[in-house]
């Protein structure tokens, strides 16, 4: 993590530098406020890691001598073979071209977001678990 955290504060100074010079070079005000505000956002990014690896220690990615069963290998379920992700996307599709062109296919893509991301989360569900009589 450490490494990461570094980069992107190194990030966060060239984008402040290359503000500071856009504002010279140019004078545009909406560029300058756009380049420094990626340098903050690589700011807040950069603190957060180091940050995090301050409070809770190096992680195995830290450590030179690492191996690749030091990480964690549990992480999370997943379903290969779910078809639920696609209707997810097709709603989010729906939901940007509702914001462009009608507001009628953001409330059509709402509609089949919640249908699809309750598709998702109960993909594996059997209902209740009955004692057999």
């Amino acid at each position: 993590m450490k490494p990461g955290g570094i980069l992107y504060m190194l990030g966060a100074l060239f984008y402040f530098v290359l503000g500071v010079v856009y504002w010279f070079w140019t004078g545009e005000i909406v560029g300058t406020v756009g380049i420094t505000l990626t340098g903050g956002l690589a700011l807040l990014t950069g603190f957060y890691i180091l940050f995090t690896l301050r409070r809770i220690g190096p992680g195995p990615d830290d450590l030179d001598d690492a191996e690749i069963a030091d990480a964690d290998p549990d992480f999370g379920f997943f379903s290969p073979g779910s078809w639920w992700p696609l209707p997810v996307a097709i709603a989010a599709a729906l939901i940007a071209l509702g914001l462009v062109f009608a507001v009628w296919l953001v409330i059509i893509g709402l509609g089949v977001l919640f249908i699809s991301i309750y598709g998702l989360m109960s993909e594996y569900y059997r209902g209740p678990r009955l004692p057999e009589a």
